[in-house]
């Protein structure tokens, strides 16, 4: 292992012991022994969550008057599921340990070195035996004998009580084979040969009904989106909008992960935040403005124009993404990758991957999908219900074209579909039926998606904020000193409140005060015990961005002039200031939102 992977590795563990010890995240289940890949939010990690839901959806909604929220039920009817895909093809890859059954998705096997030892089974002084032959591989430096040990203890532990005791079981028939080099062909645990690659549907079943039979199946939702898809034409009817618009959504999904990982990264259940933005197709586009406007690196995309294609539009929400990170501290670990034609699905136009750099590497925090019209059509066809929409100003823009000229958009459109790397082109009928219900004003939008993890999003926000120095006392002590430097915006607690002694009845009277002040618009958080200094470091450490100390001059001891002022201690530059009172909420106010 390099020294890098060594102290990233130290590094997570170090997130880890602070988000349990100081209340951000805990193990699901714990007391019972956890429950795999599910995580619980304590009083400070709920906190975060629910700031960076709020700073989401003001961006969204609030901000904008383009988009509308939907809250939507996480329980829905199967046949979306079918109609999207999910039933299906929502799969990845597995493979077994021969050993212990295990599963290991395909692609999250690194490449491993060692000897691989072969067995042709094992047997118990029980009467239990093993008649098959196993392959696990030694490690490279690990020890025959422990290896051995290895062996036995996995035998067992899916042998159960019938195997006996684990020292007493005779391995078989012990034979060295090949020694390999980056092979994922052995479980990554284990040590286990694995088995060959299949499907395994990510789906969590549930039974809506008494009898929990095969009628009765249904799905908890793998993702947000869908909805919002089937519930397209009821917010297009209830809320008179116009295309371009979009629609979003924060909700839980769940996704039976085969291997979960990187502690909330990858989780079983988790949050999404969605926005499935809603556009006109191109040829729309083309018909009312004249052209499609083209994308350059001199494109201004600070606000969206009538002539913009889907291009424009995925670029600009890129953009938009990229400048709502840096908003909440992390504008500075970004990076992007556009997929190419062979990572894309079949009916993206282009997606783009917004990473971030985590302890455990750079992975992905948001994509930002071109859908085209796949969605929309899929559940149009599905459901016999129309997912179009009619628009006035198509139908009058179209009325004014020649004939040559609709000829001209469909000739343009049939060579786009012969040209198609991926899927089946649309046949010509078919081009010329859309054709004709796009001059009379009707088509089905298609969709830019942008679609982030909450919890990736909060795990990515401590783990760049996280911080460690070493402090040196006057006694020549060193300690080290950590500090979660989380944005103020998105930070659980935003003020300490801390009277300077807590047996001056005064100065713990002012204290409250000013606590119940700030409290009715943010989350103050008072404490009276320990040193000053203490207390401020307990508050560096879960990320609160200010501290208000009430002292002997506040209670105007050192003169008229300081009365009712406080000292305001800023946590990342350790700098003070003394500020009154009655500046001190539209000071902190401002710094907070």
């Amino acid at each position: 292992m390099s020294t890098d992977t060594k102290n990233n590795t130290a590094l997570m563990e170090k997130i880890v012991s602070l988000c349990k010890r100081r209340g951000f995240i805990f193990q699901s289940s714990e007391i019972y022994g956890g429950c795999g890949g599910v995580w619980d939010y304590g009083p400070l990690g709920a906190e975060l969550k629910r700031n960076l839901r709020t700073a989401w959806w003001n961006a969204m909604t609030r901000e904008r008057e383009d988009v509308l929220g939907l809250d939507a039920s996480i329980l829905m009817n199967p046949a979306i599921w079918k109609a999207s895909g999910h039933v299906d093809t929502f799969a990845d890859l597995m493979r077994e340990c021969s050993l212990t059954n295990k599963r290991v998705r395909a692609d999250h096997v690194d490449p491993q070195e060692g000897v691989i030892m072969n067995y042709t089974g094992a047997e118990a002084p029980t009467g239990w035996k093993l008649d098959r032959v196993i392959s696990v591989l030694m490690k490279k430096g690990e020890h025959i004998e422990s290896f051995r040990k290895r062996v036995r203890t996995l035998i067992a532990s899916n042998a159960g009580e019938a195997a006996g005791k684990i020292e007493e079981i005779i391995l078989l028939g012990e034979a060295k084979g090949d020694t390999i080099e980056g092979s994922v062909d052995f479980h990554p645990e284990t040590g286990g040969a694995l088995g060959p690659a299949r499907p395994f549907n990510l789906m969590l079943k549930t039974y809506l009904g008494p009898t929990a039979t095969e009628d009765d199946v249904t799905y908890l939702r793998p993702e947000t989106a869908q909805a919002i898809f089937a519930q397209f034409k009821n917010v297009f009817d209830s809320s008179r909008m116009k295309v371009p618009f979009g629609v979003c959504q924060i909700g839980k999904a769940f996704r039976n992960e085969v291997t979960p990982k990187n502690f909330t990264f990858r989780s079983r259940e988790f949050e999404q935040m969605e926005l499935e933005f809603f556009i006109k197709p191109d040829e729309a586009v083309e018909i009312i403005s004249g052209e499609v406007a083209q994308w350059s690196e001199t494109a201004d995309l600070s606000e969206p124009q009538p002539n913009w294609g889907w291009d424009m539009w995925h670029r600009y929400w890129v953009a938009q993404r990229t400048s709502f990170y840096e908003g909440i501290g992390l504008g500075g670990v970004l990076e992007y990758y556009w997929q190419t034609p062979d990572d894309l699905a079949h009916y993206a136009r282009a997606c783009v991957d917004i990473l971030c750099d985590f302890p455990f590497g750079t992975e992905e925090l948001e994509g930002i999908a071109a859908r085209g019209a796949f969605d929309l059509t899929a559940h149009q066809t599905a459901s016999g219900k129309t997912q179009e929409v009619f628009d006035e100003d198509l139908k009058n823009a179209a009325a004014k074209l020649t004939d040559e000229q609709k000829e001209a958009l469909i000739q343009k459109r049939l060579a786009a579909e012969q040209a198609k790397v991926k899927g089946e082109p649309m046949p010509e009928a078919d081009v010329r039926a859309w054709f004709d219900r796009l001059f009379k004003g009707n088509y089905v939008p298609h969709v830019i998606e942008p679609s982030a993890g909450l919890d990736r999003m909060a795990l990515a926000i401590i783990a760049n904020a996280f911080n460690e120095t070493e402090k040196v006392d006057e006694k020549g002590k060193k300690e080290v000193i950590t500090v979660l430097r989380l944005h103020p915006r998105v930070a659980p607690i935003k003020v300490g409140v801390f009277p300077l002694l807590k047996n001056k009845p005064e100065l713990v009277a002012k204290a409250r005060e000013v606590y119940a002040l700030l409290k009715k618009h943010m989350n103050v958080f008072y404490d009276e015990t320990a040193s000053i200094g203490r207390r401020y470091a307990r508050q560096d450490e879960v990320g609160t961005p200010f501290g208000i100390t009430i002292d002997f001059d506040t209670l105007g001891e050192k003169g008229p002039e300081l009365q009712d002022t406080v000292t305001l201690r800023h946590r990342d530059g350790g700098e003070q200031e003394r500020i009154k009172i009655s500046d001190l909420l539209p000071k902190l106010l401002a710094a907070v939102s």
